[in-house]
């Protein structure tokens, strides 16, 4: 499928998205088109054992060679080589530009700035998230949840997007922030919201009472397609 989704931001930035529906050699054929030597990435790709997790990190690289490849792009033309810190947070090595990496089995994104902090998280709104319920939500979340009503499937899907939605916010925020040891149901708040296909959220973090700032508020949006929920968050 390749591209499946473009979005340039107000105020600068990208966000693409990828639908992973070529096998792993047909991306690998695809990545072979660039010019630029990318042995390392895909040595570092080749480790995985899963052919799954190969072909979702390759569709990255074929997403973010087409992004940076683009005529119009804002962004530096020519291939880009991505890099991990410590941490396993991604960075472009050859560019300054931010950004931030996500991807399921059906879906790949990334969102780029030129400056600003990124972050963004995407989810199968199919996924089980009777453990991001139990342990990523704070009591308050939990109480703003939609009642569960396992007979009701509208209302069970209404649900599970409101968790993926909560789940991505607070992943993306953390991808964001680049900081161990956060506790995503103390660290981390997002504002109550309505479900609906496209919409803004407010997250709050909350810093170690030892750090000068107690706390820093972000405005992020989402957006719902094809069963998956996607948000994403800039500065």
């Amino acid at each position: 499928m390749g591209l499946y989704l473009r979005k340039d931001l107000k105020g600068g930035g990208t966000i693409a998205v990828w639908e992973i529906t070529e096998t792993e050699k047909e991306l690998l054929d695809i990545l072979a088109r660039d010019e630029e030597d990318r042995d390392q990435e895909l040595e570092e790709i080749a480790l995985y054992q899963s052919e799954q997790s190969r072909r979702e990190k390759l569709s990255v690289l074929c997403l973010v060679q087409q992004l940076f490849n683009e005529p119009s792009s804002q962004y530096p033309q020519g291939p880009v080589h991505i890099g991990h810190h410590e941490n396993g947070s991604p960075y472009i090595e050859n560019d300054s530009t931010r950004i931030s990496i996500t991807h399921t089995k059906r879906f790949s994104a990334v969102i780029v700035h030129p400056s600003e902090e990124v972050g963004i998280d995407i989810e199968s709104i199919k996924r089980d998230f009777a453990a991001v319920e139990k342990r990523a939500l704070s009591d308050e979340e939990r109480e703003d949840l939609v009642e569960k009503d396992e007979t009701d499937p509208e209302q069970m899907e209404e649900r599970n997007t409101q968790l993926a939605i909560y789940w991505c916010a607070k992943e993306a925020l953390y991808k964001r922030m680049d900081r161990n040891n956060v506790d995503f149901s103390r660290d981390m708040e997002v504002d109550r919201f309505s479900v609906r296909e496209e919409g803004e959220i407010d997250v709050v973090f909350k810093y170690p009472k030892s750090e000068q700032n107690d706390e820093e508020e972000f405005e992020m949006n989402y957006e719902v397609f094809e069963d998956h929920v996607m948000v994403w968050m800039v500065g």
